[in-house]
């Protein structure tokens, strides 16, 4: 075994399960191991065999000596970089919900900066960071109104500061941060960003300026189509924020030809698009309850690769047998297929319908391979686990909580090239 490449200075006795609150980033478990305080050198000689458990941001490797000795061996990414997440939509697209279930993924749970301005945008979890583009907007909502341009408008966001503190970030670099704050509509004062493991930049512009492009890891772009969009604004604008029918109606119409130039062209470049559209299983459907989700996955993405149904690159239209699988009329009805997408080769993968019974969505998550679990239903268990939450009962909320297996997949792929620190515990 190769020597220790770092030291690790830990309290003599800790709790696996505590030592994972440290930086050390151990993987849990409920066993108690006695430490030196500094450990660095070589293992144990003799012969060992290793057993990977893939944890999603570390791995464990237990060994075991020709001699019974056991020790184990903690592997974590060398502190170089943040991954770094690009997630573009129009407001009121579902975003919010996508970031909450992708923290779930992750595990833990996301809060705005300790001590900080409550009216801050800015997420933290114990791995995360998520920052909101607005808060790069160059003009607060007076000066946007006097110089007659939206928040979509290149010239209302500061892509210079946009870039610059992004790429920081990504170098593990702390950064001040600006604040847009949405109460007010002003420019607060900035608060202390520090490099977490992944950044998610999320909002209207994350794949607009080729230079913040170049510097995302994956990207995913939310495809609401108009009839829905205006549908989910309406039941979020009138319901939470106390906006009239005749407002949300102005602010969908003003803000139209902005987004076609600036937002729309940007899923050109996502590594994968989720496109809402209305059913087809109702003709002339008016009601716009029921939802065709298509999940458009990109061919060639580096440490990504595309889930698929039954058979890998085939072209199938199946329909869930009715027995075991309830839903309510008019039932669901699955694709999968290769495609094209604005030049690029991807695979498409599509629900239309809703479930009615959750867990029944085992069923289903069955006959779909490649979707990065780590264990048989971990996608259903994801979605009973946030039942509640807007999409659960359709593919928006499925396709969400797939993409962000698969991004938690794309991280561990990520860690494991970068290389790793050793860190070593007699058991």
């Amino acid at each position: 075994m190769a020597a220790t490449p770092a030291c690790a200075s830990v309290a003599a006795s800790v709790s696996v399960r505590d030592a994972c609150r440290l930086d050390t980033r151990w993987v849990y478990s409920s066993s108690r191991i006695s430490l030196g305080n500094d450990f660095c050198g070589t293992l144990p000689s003799g012969k060992y065999s290793a057993i990977e458990q893939p944890n999603p941001f570390h791995s464990r490797r237990g060994f075991r000596s020709q001699c019974g000795q056991r020790v184990l061996v903690v592997c974590k990414a060398a502190p170089d970089r943040t991954v770094v997440i690009g997630l573009a939509a129009d407001s009121g697209c579902g975003k919010s919900t996508f970031m909450r279930r992708l923290i779930s993924v992750f595990g833990g749970a996301a809060a705005p900066p300790a001590g900080g301005n409550p009216d801050s945008n800015t997420l933290i979890s114990d791995t995360t960071t998520i920052i909101c583009l607005d808060d790069f907007h160059s003009l607060d909502r007076t000066g946007r109104k006097q110089k007659g341009v939206t928040a979509l408008d290149p010239r209302a966001n500061n892509f210079d500061l946009m870039y610059e503190q992004v790429k920081s970030l990504k170098q593990r670099k702390a950064v001040m941060k600006p604040i847009y704050n949405h109460v007010t509509g002003l420019l607060d004062p900035p608060e202390l960003i520090e490099p977490p493991q992944i950044l998610v930049i999320e909002g209207l512009h994350p794949m607009f300026d080729p230079r913040v492009r170049e510097l995302l890891d994956f990207s995913i772009y939310l495809d609401i189509s108009d009839e829905v969009k205006f549908s989910w604004k309406i039941q979020r604008d009138m319901a939470e924020r106390g906006h009239s029918l005749e407002s949300i109606k102005a602010s969908i119409q003003a803000r139209k030809p902005d987004f076609n130039a600036y937002i729309d062209p940007q899923k050109q470049y996502a590594d994968v698009v989720i496109q809402v559209l209305p059913t087809q299983l109702i003709p002339d459907d008016e009601e716009g309850k029921i939802l065709r989700v298509r999940m458009i996955m990109k061919e060639g993405v580096k440490n990504f690769e595309p889930a698929y149904l039954f058979d890998e690159g085939s072209t199938i239209s199946w329909i869930p047998c009715g027995r075991k699988l309830t839903c309510p009329y008019p039932g669901i009805k699955f694709f999968y297929g290769p495609d094209t997408y604005y030049g690029n080769e991807v695979s498409v993968l599509e629900m239309d319908g809703q479930f009615d019974r959750l867990d029944e969505l085992i069923y289903v998550e069955s006959h779909l391979s490649n979707i990065s679990t780590k264990f048989y239903g971990e996608a259903t268990q994801q979605m009973l686990k946030h039942a509640d939450f807007p999409g659960s009962n359709n593919g928006t909320g499925l396709f969400q909580t797939m993409v962000g297996l698969k991004i938690r997949d794309l991280l561990e792929r990520t860690i494991s090239k970068k290389g790793s620190v050793l860190e070593m515990a007699k058991a």
